[in-house]
């Protein structure tokens, strides 16, 4: 793997993690008081996250990639239900990144990436209330899901 490579992988999973922290300060705002601190733990395990990456990404030589003002969401989301549903999704996707990762990457980095890929699989599977055959992996069975890294709102 080459060194532009794994860069442009870890841009991939630092971009998710932006929209990831979006996503769930729109969960945040839906969910109802009985989930609400697992939102605000999700959120902080993503911006934890997503900060890493940014260091991993200058590490690497890179410019980290920003946050967009805003990210379209796959659907509404008007109550605690949906805001359940737009947390598996968003968990869906950064595992999807991760996954990308653990291929591309190697040593603490894979185990890293690893980590994350399990963590969003379990949490996805906590607010979904079921689990898929293969987190992380486009091919599993059908879930439905859009993109937390959707389209920016420019």
């Amino acid at each position: 793997m080459s060194e532009s490579e794994l860069l442009a992988t870890v841009q991939a999973a630092l971009r998710a993690e932006h929209a990831a922290v979006y996503g769930y300060g729109v969960v945040g705002g839906r969910i109802g008081a009985g989930r609400r601190a697992e939102a605000k733990a999700a959120y902080d395990a993503h911006r934890a996250r997503r900060d890493e990456l940014r260091r991993t990404v200058g590490d690497l030589g890179g410019s980290p990639a920003e946050s967009a003002g805003a990210y379209a969401l796959p659907f509404p989301v008007p109550d605690a239900a949906a805001a359940a549903r737009l947390a598996a999704d968003i968990e869906d996707k950064v595992a999807g990144v991760y996954s990308d990762l653990v291929r591309t990457a190697s040593g603490e980095r894979r185990r890293g990436a690893a980590d994350a890929l399990r963590e969003a699989a379990v949490r996805a599977v906590r607010w979904r209330g079921g689990s898929v055959a293969f987190p992380g992996l486009a091919e599993r069975a059908a879930v439905p899901s859009a993109s937390p890294s959707a389209t920016p709102r420019t």
